[in-house]
């Protein structure tokens, strides 16, 4: 897990719409909640999916965006975006680079950690939360971004 105040690393990432998509695309609008999580349509990724969705507007109106990052392919992304009414980017990282660029490759290699960062526009790490199985925790770390942003306008 990368470390507060250190700077996230650049990268480019297919979204569910096949769109290369860059971090720093990402952030000419705002600040970014980045999360990256295990596996589309689990029981626990469609938990917090889900939960972000119910937090969408607020995330938006506190001038934040948030997009999920998981190994599952493009077509994978579709339906599970459908499926949940999902409105947020989802990108691809099948080959997992991004995801180990970003610290959050599972044990030995196996899975994705659940880890949710808060990204600046200068792409310093804001805040950072790892919470593998405890869903709670980042539906709260998001709630507390939301509130630091409209703090700090």
């Amino acid at each position: 897990m990368l470390e507060t105040g250190t700077e996230a690393p650049d990268f480019t990432l297919p979204d569910e719409e096949n769109r290369s998509t860059s971090l720093a695309s990402l952030l000419l609008d705002g600040s970014l909640v980045l999360y990256f999580y295990p596996a589309d349509f689990t029981p626990g990724c469609t938990k917090e999916a889900c939960r972000i969705r119910d937090l969408h507007d607020d995330i938006m109106a506190a001038g934040l965006r948030v997009v999920g990052v998981s190994p599952q392919d493009v077509d994978s992304h579709v339906r599970f975006k459908r499926e949940h009414r999902l409105p947020f980017r989802l990108l691809s990282d099948p080959d997992k680079r991004v995801i180990r660029l970003y610290d959050v490759d599972g044990p030995f290699g196996i899975g994705v950690r659940r880890v949710t960062y808060l990204i600046g526009r200068d792409r310093r790490i804001r805040d950072v939360v790892k919470a593998d199985f405890r869903i709670g925790r980042h539906e709260q770390f998001i709630r507390e971004a939301i509130a630091f942003q409209q703090e700090a306008s």
